[in-house]
């Protein structure tokens, strides 16, 4: 065990840039960060494509979502960046227009074209500015409500993402590690330390999982929550709601997943 948590550690530094999760057996827990991925981020249409075919595997966990939308999260940093514009290049002089709507979020059509071209995404600004992420949100909730199965989706659609955008070696590699292709069910449910971190887009004050008359506090740190996502007591309707230490503009407080998994769960 402690070889293969070793190998575990190693991997994650080094593919990803961050600390490891614990071992079964140790006592202080683990949060496994999902953020974006130094290099490459969302660029190949490919893992797109991964993406929309993960959603639609996985969309028991959020089935009144109707499709999975991507937004453009404006990181920080100097100056304010021009109204964005996005599409699909490709070769052969491949263009497709992607429409953005007033938060900056937008869905991408299956294209056989745009495959065929090996199409990317395109940003019309330099990408310091911008990470593109998945969005997993049902319809009715309050911005500062995000459900569990909604996170548990959006998840499994970055993980999807990621292994199309990362080198065949480290996907084929983390597979054997791990003994699993679900990176987001690596631990299993006894293993409830194990917990993901969110963004949730301001700085929070708390975060607190709710379902029924039962309600737990989460860890949080600046504008990120951690939640277990393997722990079968909290089923996919248990709601999250985020309490931010100021107001925040309506639509900006959206909790996604900012990229891949900083250590592979």
């Amino acid at each position: 065990m402690m070889k293969r948590t070793l190998i575990v550690c190693a991997l994650a530094s080094l593919l990803l840039g961050g600390p490891a999760a614990a071992v079964p057996g140790v006592d202080e827990p683990s949060t496994i960060h999902v953020k974006a991925l130094r290099n490459p981020e969302i660029q190949k249409y490919k893992a797109i494509l991964a993406g929309l075919d993960s959603f639609d595997k996985h969309h028991a966990l959020a089935p009144r979502v109707p499709a999975l939308r991507f937004r453009l999260q404006q990181r920080g940093g100097a100056g304010k960046p021009e109204q964005p514009l996005v599409r699909i290049e490709g070769e052969r002089d491949f263009v497709m227009p992607l429409a953005l709507d007033a938060d900056n979020r937008f869905t991408v059509p299956r294209s056989e074209a745009a495959l065929d071209a090996r199409g990317e995404l395109v940003l019309n600004q330099k990408r310091r500015y911008y990470r593109i992420v998945p969005e997993v949100r049902t319809p009715g909730l309050p911005d500062n409500v995000r459900r569990l199965g909604d996170l548990r989706l959006e998840c499994k659609v970055m993980i999807d993402i990621a292994k199309e955008e990362i080198p065949l070696f480290w996907v084929l590699t983390l597979n054997s590690v791990l003994m699993t292709r679900d990176w987001c069910s690596f631990f299993s449910e006894k293993e409830r330390s194990a917990t993901f971190a969110f963004k949730a887009g301001a700085p929070l004050v708390e975060a607190i999982l709710s379902e029924g008359n039962r309600s737990k506090a989460l860890k949080t740190d600046n504008e990120e929550f951690s939640v277990g996502l393997g722990d079968a007591e909290w089923s996919d309707e248990a709601l999250v709601e985020l309490r931010f230490e100021a107001p925040a503009l309506t639509g900006s407080l959206i909790g996604t997943a900012a990229g891949t998994p900083r250590t592979a769960p």
